[in-house]
Parts: C-alpha cells; structure tokens; sequence
C-alpha cells in the first residue's frame, strides 16, 4: 500500500502509530478531515490480517465519519483508532492508558469512543489519561447506552422517507419488515409498536425475536425470508451488504430504512434500487442518532438537547431526498453531496475570513 498515495487521493490529513512495547498496544489513529471541528470517532479492537489491512481499515472507518458527522450537522470531522489485537485476551490497563496518552498528545484533534472489540470501561480508562473521550460510563456525565437514541433517530428518519414513498409520514398500519432484533432494533420495534406499525421480524438469536412477538405482537419469519415479505418498510438493522443482486429482486417495500452499517453491497446496488423507485434512507444519515448523542457530552451531556438533536435526522433525510430530486441523483450518492457540500461551505467560509484577515493586517 502506497500510504501517501492514498492519503492525497481521498484527502487525509493524519495518521498517528502508536506503539507501547510493555502493554503491547499496537494502534493506528486515522484523521481524515477536521474543517468542521475535532475529528471524532471510536476505538475498534480487532484481530486484523496483516498491519495493511489494519491501516485500511482505520481509512477507510475515517472517512466514514468525516461523512457521517457532517450529514448528521454536527461541527465535529470524522477520525477514527484500531488497535491491533483480541478484544477477549490482549486488553490490559496499561495498554488503554498508553493509548490515552496518546490522544492527549493529539490535543484535541481526535476525540475517541467507543466500537466494535471496546467497551464503556475501557473508555473509561482511557479517560484517566485524557477528556478528549466520549461514550464512558454515566458516572462521568455520559449518555450512557446509544442504542435507544440510534433507535429513535432511525424511526425520525424512517417516516421522513415514508412521506416520500406514501405521501404521508404517519406509520400507522405501515408494515415494518425488521431484520436484526438487537439493542437499536428493540427500541425501534417499541417506537413503531406504539404508532401502531405492524412489525414482521427475524433475527438468528430466537430469544431476541419472541421477545418482539410477546412485547409487540410481531410475526417472526426465518431470516432468510425476510427479503420476500409483504411489506412497506424493509428495514435492515444487522449485517451490511444486505441490499445485493440476490436480495433486490425479492423486495416488495417502497422504503429501505435501518440502522445497519453499509447495507448497500456495492455503490451499483444504489443505482439498481433507485431504478426501482425505492427510497432509500443512506445509513450513515439515518443511524447517526448514536454519534449525535454522544457528541453531545463535549458540551456536558443534557439528554434533552442531545435528543432534540437526532430530531433533526428527519429533516436531513429530508434534504438528502430533496438533493436526489434536485440532481436527479440516487440517495445515496445525495448524501455524500450534502456532506460535501457542507464541508466545502465552512472551507470557503474559513479561507475568506483568512483572506480579509490578511487585508485588515496588511492596511495596519
């Protein structure tokens, strides 16, 4: 991999190796764009293939979230930490601290949080060593657990994409095919229940499914079929890749809407479901109630602010939607543009107050 080659080609501006020989802490911190405000983004803890695909994977995660903050319109730009190893064996105090040493050298250019292989203890540690963290225990003035408000940021923006497809954002008598019953899906299944949807589930964990049959009367399904049922509203909360070449043939929704991480197996599934006039919610719009709710703890964590906020997800499927019409654009390439958009306004704004900073100083 040609490092600085791919830095210049998608605009990085950073990538810190840490490295701690007593701890063994081999981690990679990846700021890919902080023209909004601090790069923020979690730690993930992985048994990685090669350092390359370490390196790659930090990116590649990045600059995910350059696109996801600045969708969700938060002043914050996108970063993000692997950390080499095996969340169930390689942990240890010292490696975290080590590790929050390091973000405190950054200065407050990288705020981390929690990911997949870390958890809110191990954030917790970290803060022992630096505040530029997020998502630790309440006991520090934290959000707590992001799935609930990831939740209700998906059924925000799930009837915004509704109102598109049916005319009307009211989801009652709408049937919600849910694929996943985890901690986001369960809330959203709640929220849905107490509109009054009808809720089609599957999930591999059985448990998490009769827990969604007894609580709010859904019909469980084998997971399998949960691409072929009669339905208004797919709604994919687990695995990614799930909108594919199998898959799309099989749909009879006219909404694709969930929570799940890059549901989209590739950019030409995009274009094929637009083709198709289904609308779909991009992911990284519509779950970025979790992000919402923890960047919100910069500014000491007020839940009904932080709330208010994830709110906003229905107006920005809302803009993603009007920016597809408008460039005649699948969503999902829509929403990369309003993002883009939203960066290069504030580089623009910050070059020409540079630029007549410059003037006044040069009159003086």
């Amino acid at each position: 991999m040609e490092i600085f080659k791919y830095l210049e080609q998608y605009d990085y501006e950073q990538v810190v190796f840490c490295q701690d020989k007593q701890s063994g802490l081999k981690a990679i911190i990846a700021i890919h764009d902080t023209t909004l405000g601090p790069a923020l983004g979690g730690t993930r803890m992985w048994t990685y293939d090669s350092e390359e695909a370490a390196i790659e994977d930090a990116l590649r995660l990045a600059r995910g979230m350059t696109y996801k903050n600045a969708a969700a319109g938060l002043n914050l730009g996108g970063g993000k930490t692997v950390i080499i190893g095996d969340p169930r064996k390689d942990k240890n105090e010292e490696m975290f601290r080590a590790f929050g040493r390091y973000i405190q050298g950054l200065n407050g250019r990288y705020i981390t949080a929690e990911d997949v292989g870390t958890t809110v203890a191990d954030m917790d540690i970290i803060h022992e060593e630096t505040d530029y963290v997020t998502g630790i225990s309440p006991a520090f003035g934290s959000s707590g657990n992001p799935s609930p408000a990831t939740a209700y940021g998906v059924y925000r923006g799930m009837k915004a994409a509704a109102k598109e497809a049916y005319g009307s954002d009211s989801l009652e008598g709408k049937t919600v095919a849910i694929q996943g019953v985890g901690n986001v899906a369960y809330n959203l299944c709640r929220h849905l229940h107490e509109e009054g949807a009808r809720l089609i589930v599957t999930d591999i964990n059985k448990e998490a499914v009769q827990r969604a049959v007894e609580e709010f009367g859904a019909k469980a399904v084998d997971p399998d079929e949960i691409y072929g049922v009669d339905c208004d509203i797919y709604a994919p909360c687990a695995l990614g890749a799930v909108i594919n070449d199998e898959t799309i043939p099989q749909l009879k929704a006219k909404v694709i809407a969930g929570s799940a991480n890059n549901q989209l197996k590739d950019t030409r599934h995009g274009d094929m479901i637009h083709e198709l006039g289904i609308v779909y919610a991009p992911d990284y719009v519509i779950n970025a109630g979790g992000v919402i709710n923890v960047a919100d703890e910069l500014y000491g964590y007020n839940h009904e602010r932080a709330m208010k906020k994830i709110e906003t997800i229905y107006s920005n499927i809302e803009k993603v939607i009007e920016i597809a019409n408008r460039d005649g654009i699948p969503t999902y390439k829509a929403a990369d543009r309003m993002a883009e958009e939203r960066i290069e306004r504030m580089r623009n704004s910050r070059s020409q107050f540079l630029q007549n900073g410059h003037h006044i100083l040069s009159r003086r």
